[in-house]
């Protein structure tokens, strides 16, 4: 099965599924799915715009009202994360997943469903400190504070997660996990990006919740965005009991701009006897309902329950039993129902209406399955009259300022119990924090040179590269690292779920010495390595696409990033 790695969309759907479609023709294969890393940017309409984390005068509606309208139809079935750059009012319809338009779904704040029975998981949003232990209390219309808190990562997210048994074949998070560029090469990542070395040798670089999942799930794949590079690593865990070790092979990928490095193709083998669709996955549903209750819609710090005595409950793994009841709530059927429905008007260019007001609806995807499972909406009770107070609190905590062009003032938040809350841990700077504006202003650098037609003139097998001429080819970096000494005994398994052995405990991450990545960069091809193909959007015009250089002269500003204390966005 050849799937689709996509880092930031930015809303530009068209171009990337033009450049599938010319890389299809060129190599003469068919891509069964797309995966896109975050800032997917799902805006319906105007009022959608205004609940997006862009300065005004860069919003734009881009491609997406097109699918949405039915106007146009996804031509690879399309899953996706949240990142910072989105249309929060409209996935917060779907805390739970569903369908934004047809044959384009969201994976929800946390999610896990079965494509071929390949499981798939994801997390959305950035992490944040200081919105860390919060509720989903965010609700429309958004303050300043709240429509970046929005998409701010939760510990209960990360909890139901870390509840999984079950292995994982692919993990999707926008932000990196903290640590993983000592696995890959650092050298180059710190040639593209200069401004990241503070932040990498204090190891400061990335979420503390990814690596804790990381560490946890292990997954076969982990893809990310967010930082705007490509990155490859490959990390192999500490062997769980008597389990050879597992080994997760890590990419992120560039923003879709010409001359950018933003889509690649994996080779994942499909499992035999799998239903062809997009399925609900039994663990997690059943991880759901275990863990509704909780769910918080208010700006008050929680932390998850632990084994100390204190807690009725802490375990909230999902026995076989349980698993089989929801088999049982959707009467034996895990297909997932093709069952979107528009819950706003979309986008009309013959009648633009900016002065639309942000909607607030309910989904009839979300109340199906709530309903299904006995789950709670929580967007539909954060908007209930008794949470008013809990979005008021939620605007004022910290009172800080915070714009795009000030620095947050911020406020230190009592520190989490929760080992994911580095809080105080860190007294970095990081001068990746680019404001939103810059982000812009350097797309807008690269319009001159754009001239897409869908096409991309970079696409092959990375066997081919060694012929390729300059310039016109990439392929991923990757490390090489010892194979397991053998494959994992097989045991029996529920049939419903049709999945290599279960693993239990979550050991410390093992992390290489600095500077073994360039000792074990890429020399060719191994064995156990994915077949890929990268893509870079190119321009029909003449000129030197490396002339560009590596790092975009663009403004940044220095701020602490991951800690409570000046707690502002990673806009980048």
């Amino acid at each position: 099965m050849k799937i689709a790695v996509e880092g930031c969309c930015h809303g530009e759907l068209d171009k990337i599924y033009e450049t599938i479609a010319y890389l299809e023709k060129k190599e003469g294969v068919k891509v069964d799915l797309l995966l896109c890393c975050g800032d997917f940017q799902a805006v319906r309409n105007e009022g959608d715009m205004k609940c997006m984390a862009v300065p005004a005068k860069y919003r734009s509606m881009q491609t997406f009202y097109k699918y949405y309208s039915g106007e146009k139809k996804a031509p690879v079935l399309t899953i996706f994360i949240g990142g910072n750059h989105e249309a929060s009012n409209h996935l917060q319809e779907l805390p739970y997943g569903g369908w934004v338009a047809p044959n384009i779904y969201y994976l929800g704040y946390a999610g896990v469903i079965r494509y071929k029975g390949i499981r798939i998981g994801g997390l959305s949003g950035i992490f944040k400190s200081r919105d860390y232990r919060k509720g989903h209390h965010e609700f429309p219309p958004y303050n300043p504070d709240t429509l970046r808190s929005v998409y701010h990562i939760r510990n209960v997210e990360v909890f139901k997660l870390k509840q999984i048994n079950m292995p994982i074949d692919i993990f999707m998070s926008h932000d990196w996990p903290r640590g993983i560029y000592y696995y890959g090469s650092t050298g180059e990542l710190l040639r593209k990006k200069k401004f990241l070395r503070q932040e990498v040798e204090s190891n400061t670089l990335g979420s503390p919740a990814a690596e804790e999942l990381l560490a946890h799930l292990q997954p076969s794949y982990w893809f990310s965005a967010h930082l705007h590079v490509k990155f490859a690593a490959v990390m192999q865990h500490p062997p769980k009991g008597n389990a050879p070790p597992r080994v997760t092979k890590f990419l992120s990928l560039d923003k879709c701009l010409p001359y950018r490095e933003f889509l690649q193709i994996v080779d994942v083998p499909e499992r035999p006897g799998s239903s062809e669709g997009l399925e609900y996955d039994p663990e997690w549903l059943a991880i759901l309902k275990a863990t509704n209750s909780l769910q918080r819609t208010t700006p008050h710090p929680w932390n998850p329950p632990e084994n100390n005595g204190l807690h009725e409950r802490w375990d909230f793994r999902a026995s076989e039993a349980a698993m089989m009841e929801v088999v049982e709530d959707f009467n034996g059927e895990l297909t997932i129902p093709d069952n979107f429905s528009r819950t706003v008007p979309p986008y009309d260019p013959n009648k633009p209406q900016p002065h639309a007001s942000p909607s607030c609806n309910t989904n009839p995807q979300t109340t199906e399955l709530c309903a299904t499972l006995g789950l709670t909406d929580i967007y539909a009770q954060a908007g209930q009259g008794g949470d008013d107070l809990g979005r008021v609190q939620g605007s004022i905590v910290g009172e800080e300022e915070d714009d795009e062009d000030r620095h947050s003032v911020g406020s230190v938040d009592e520190p989490s119990e929760y080992p994911s809350d580095t809080s105080g841990l860190s007294s970095s700077f990081n001068p990746d924090e680019i404001t939103i504006e810059d982000e812009w202003e350097e797309e807008e650098g690269e319009k001159g040179k754009e001239e897409v037609e869908g096409r991309s003139n970079a696409a092959v097998k990375g066997d081919k590269l060694s012929n390729a001429p300059v310039g016109e080819f990439n392929t991923a970096s990757r490390m090489v690292l010892p194979e397991p000494k053998s494959e994992a005994s097989p045991t029996r398994l529920s049939n419903i779920m049709n999945l290599p052995p279960p693993f239990h405990s979550t050991p410390a991450v093992a992390r290489l010495q600095p500077g073994a990545e360039e000792e074990g960069q890429c020399e060719g091809d191994d064995e156990d390595a994915t077949a890929v193909r990268m893509l870079k959007r190119t321009s029909d015009e003449t000129g030197d696409p490396g002339s560009r250089g590596t790092t975009p002269r663009i403004k940044r500003r220095n701020q602490v990033i991951y800690t409570a204390a000046e707690d502002d966005e990673g806009e980048d």
